[in-house]
């Protein structure tokens, strides 16, 4: 296998490890300054070119994309899978989980837990927002901040209101954000590859530092994951759309809650700490995905008039609860049933003796109109009592 590893640092401790693991596995590797592409679509199929000249077929990318270049970047990367070269996080993944507030918005769609955050632009926003949230203290983020740069603590709310009205003035935008007093300091990082977590550490900070960022002067323990850790970073991945992350999570009392997922996230640290071969775990991950690259199904789908994919509910009114797959008539209706969802359960590629429960839900393609009796009502907004106006907060 011919890998390359998309990065502008090629001394740096994760691209010398993945490119280390790689050899001695033996595949081909080179590391490649993402900068140095010139995407090419003038010719009949997509092409690249490297440092002024055509570049030579690769099998799989490793994308190491920082944040200043995440536009280029993942332009590069989107080309690699219009070629249909293997990545394990795509260029929409990494787009998704670098943007901090759409990352918020996806994932708390999904169900996932995550810190109680607003987001505002006026200034007469920002004190109802703080209350929301829980009131003071709040975490501030800026939006583009990374490795704990842009992460503010207010104390009291008229601080948050004159840091929050400071950062608007200079056209910053931030996520205004619950502080979870019990995990002050510390916070897990999973790394996950594929539908697993290959290692775990927890980042502890420094002196009164709240902020447990290794680069912020933080240690790290390795630490064996409870399951619902486990299963909330495989799932906070896999709705960000990427087969290797980083997912950080606090511990609340209420269980993890996630705050960010890292699309490129530095494997020093988690290596040190917990001793274990994570390079090698992606590098094997690829080997054994590099013949089914990622199928942007939009694209696929179209060309295929009146087809789609859509979420069915099953329920009374379609009279399908208690029915097997088989005896549903699904197929006969040209509807084929991807996955079903049961709770917290996936079930990929349902047999037809598998019997419908009320609430499964069938990820299927097919007849868009034959769907549409199954597709769930649209999820009207419960009306919120008008709450009589709080005392002032200190």
């Amino acid at each position: 296998m011919k890998i390359a590893v998309l990065s502008r640092a090629p001394q740096a401790y994760s691209t010398q490890r993945l490119r280390a693991a790689a050899l001695q596995r033996g595949h081909q590797v080179k590391v490649l300054n993402t900068l140095r592409f010139a995407i090419d679509l003038t010719a009949d199929e997509p092409d690249l070119h490297y440092r002024g000249k055509p570049l030579s077929d690769y099998d799989a990318i490793v994308p190491r994309i920082g944040n200043s270049i995440t536009f280029f970047g993942t332009a590069v990367v989107r080309q690699f899978e219009q070629m249909d070269v293997y990545t394990p996080n795509t260029a929409n993944g990494i787009t998704t989980a670098r943007d901090k507030l759409r990352a918020n918005q996806i994932l708390s769609r999904h169900g996932i837990a995550m810190p109680p955050t607003a987001f505002v632009r006026n200034r007469a926003d920002v004190r109802p927002a703080i209350e929301r949230v829980g009131g003071a203290p709040v975490v501030i983020k800026l939006l583009e901040g990374t490795q704990g740069i842009g992460v503010i603590l207010a104390p009291q709310v008229k601080v948050a209101e004159a840091i929050i009205e400071t950062l608007h003035s200079t056209k910053q935008n931030v996520l205004i954000q619950k502080f979870i007093a019990e995990s002050r300091g510390r916070d897990i990082r999973a790394l996950v590859v594929g539908d697993r977590v290959v290692a775990a550490m927890r980042r502890v900070a420094h002196g009164d530092e709240f902020r447990s960022n290794v680069h912020r002067g933080g240690r790290v323990e390795p630490v064996d994951l409870d399951p619902v850790y486990e299963q909330t970073a495989v799932r906070s991945a896999q709705i960000m759309g990427l087969r290797v992350a980083g997912v950080d999570m606090l511990e609340s009392d209420d269980g993890p809650m996630v705050m960010e997922v890292n699309s490129s996230p530095g494997l020093q640290g988690i290596e040190e700490a917990t001793k274990l071969d994570v390079a090698g775990a992606i590098v094997d991950y690829i080997a054994g995905r590099v013949a089914f690259p990622e199928i942007d199904v939009r694209q696929r789908l179209a060309v295929s008039t009146g087809y789609g994919v859509a979420e069915l509910l099953v329920h009374g009114a379609v009279d399908l609860v208690g029915k097997t797959l088989g005896e549903s008539q699904l197929w006969e209706r040209d509807i084929t049933v991807l996955t079903l969802h049961r709770g917290s359960t996936v079930i990929p590629n349902p047999r037809k003796h598998v019997v419908l429960e009320t609430g499964d839900r069938l990820l299927c393609f097919g007849k868009l109109e034959e769907m549409r009796s199954m597709v769930p009502e649209r999820r009207r907004r419960r009306a919120k009592v008008r709450r009589l106006p709080s005392q002032p907060l200190e």
